[in-house]
């Protein structure tokens, strides 16, 4: 057992600015006249005892990530010291597209050495930068990217980030050629599906009764939680009975995480969007997605905050810890297996969104089918991978609504770039609900999402499992003057 560090004799203001002083991660970029730096780089970390070299994106103080204060201007040089090309998407921000970050589309990466300047407008809210190449973000080329706002200043509340990532000791390249090889552990199907053809009226499921969802591509060595495990958690000092905000944002290339708060907690905000607060101990969070969870601590001691890996017993987490409180040793794996994540999409269902889009109705809908399978494997939008993809059209301030169908037997975190959306209905039941730039969808569900088109570029539309769109479970959101 370890003990938390100390703090007393100073106000509650100071304590929280203490701590703030002292994150580690990530370390707090500061207001300044000029740009601020963040370098592609490798890094070392010790992982259950072994030295891993992994990718990051270090700030001028050395840490991961940026905060960046009320109204900064994302201002930032990027550097790429990586002896490959590389490039970095801002994810949630919505940059003019020649700064989105995606390779060749329409910006060339970054070649080793060069430096890239970016200057746009941040929005606030909890959101992340990673590289748009499949094995650089499965190799921690990600980091957090944090916004905060005025609210978030004048509150009285520390602010903690827990960055979750799935890690392997195996170069990416060939987790990846395991995975995309059909060769890798999972949870497969309690019947062979690979070769069964969908309905083709897509609310039809009765052919597909009896069938299970896939979970869990790979069995990675790892799960991190601020690039560490539960072997040697990152313990943050907190505040005896204090209140704080945990912004959880998962990074992982294909893991969907519950985060169980063991206290109670209120949820205030999903992909950095403000939604209507609701009660809980434990919420799902899929690969991209953020949540930021308010937290009135009950008194002192020890606080896990764990990270379940859905569909197993594997776990990772950060621990908050009052002055002089004893941490006992938590075990990476459970006794129990968590469940599959939001089945019945009963938790996004109950999300409302604080700030949704005005009432207004759709100039142009778009029907949206997922497939694919596991053997080969396979992964398709409209029944068409990058490359023969046809894209979705739209023309600039139209109101769009794409109805999502996912049509296979795994869920899919779908991302798109440039734009916001709001979740209007899901398996055919109208609702206000969050805004989102990623929305999870589990094996044969519908969700409609609205949203107004944006600026007229080629914006990409895909799946944030990293070997899903590394297979071309990607297309476009075309919009036009």
């Amino acid at each position: 057992m370890v003990s938390a560090g100390a703090a007393f004799g100073v106000s509650r203001r100071q304590f929280l600015a203490g701590i703030a002083a002292s994150a580690v991660w990530p370390q707090y970029a500061t207001a300044q006249s000029g740009p601020l730096s963040l370098t592609t780089t490798s890094r070392v970390l010790d992982i259950d005892g072994r030295a891993a070299t992994v990718f990051g994106l270090t700030n001028a103080a050395g840490g991961q990530g940026l905060v960046l204060d009320p109204g900064q201007t994302f201002r930032v040089d990027l550097t790429n010291a990586l002896d490959v090309e590389t490039i970095i998407h801002w994810h949630g921000q919505i940059p003019p597209n020649s700064q989105d970050g995606v390779p060749n589309f329409p910006m060339a990466p970054l070649s080793t050495g060069e430096t890239r300047s970016y200057d746009f407008v941040a929005s606030p809210g909890t959101h992340w930068m990673h590289s748009h190449i499949p094995v650089q973000e499965m190799a921690l080329l990600a980091a957090p990217l944090i916004v905060r706002s005025a609210t978030d200043v004048a509150a009285d509340r520390q602010e903690i980030v827990m960055f979750l990532h799935d890690f392997s000791f195996r170069p990416a390249e060939e987790v990846l050629a395991e995975i995309t090889g059909g060769t890798a552990t999972h949870d497969m199907a309690a019947m062979d599906h690979s070769t069964m053809k969908m309905p083709s009226d897509a609310m039809d499921m009765t052919a597909m009764s009896g069938m299970k969802m896939d979970l869990n591509d790979f069995n990675f060595d790892a799960y991190l939680a601020n690039d560490r495990t539960l072997n040697d958690p990152e313990v943050i000092a907190v505040e005896s009975g204090g209140r704080l905000r945990l912004r959880v944002i998962n990074g992982s290339a294909a893991t969907v995480f519950w985060v169980d708060t063991g206290v109670p907690a209120r949820l205030i905000a999903v992909d950095g969007q403000p939604i209507v607060p609701i009660m809980g101990a434990r919420f799902g969070v899929a690969m991209a997605q953020r949540l930021d969870l308010e937290i009135d601590l009950p008194g002192a001691g020890a606080f896990p905050i764990l990270a379940l890996r859905e569909g197993a017993s594997e776990r990772t987490g950060i621990i908050l810890a009052t002055p002089g409180a004893k941490i006992a040793k938590i075990s990476g794996v459970s006794e129990t297996v968590s469940p599959a994540f939001d089945t019945d999409m009963s938790q996004e269902m109950r999300l409302q969104a604080v700030l949704p889009l005005d009432a207004r109705r759709a100039d142009r809908t778009q029907m949206i089918m997922l497939a694919g399978s596991m053997m080969p494997y396979v992964w398709t939008i409209d029944g068409q991978s990058w490359g023969t993809h046809q894209p979705i059209v739209a023309t600039t301030g139209e109101r769009v609504e794409m109805m999502f169908h996912n049509m296979s037997m795994m869920g899919h975190p779908m991302h798109l770039h440039g734009h916001r959306f709001q979740v209007v209905s899901i398996n055919g039941m109208a609702l206000s609900g969050a805004m989102r730039d990623t929305v999870y969808l589990p094996p044969m569900s519908t969700v409609t999402v609205a949203l107004d088109a944006g600026e007229a570029a080629r914006w990409m539309l895909h799946c944030h499992h990293m070997p899903h769109l590394s297979t071309g479970m990607m297309t476009e959101f075309a919009v036009t003057a």
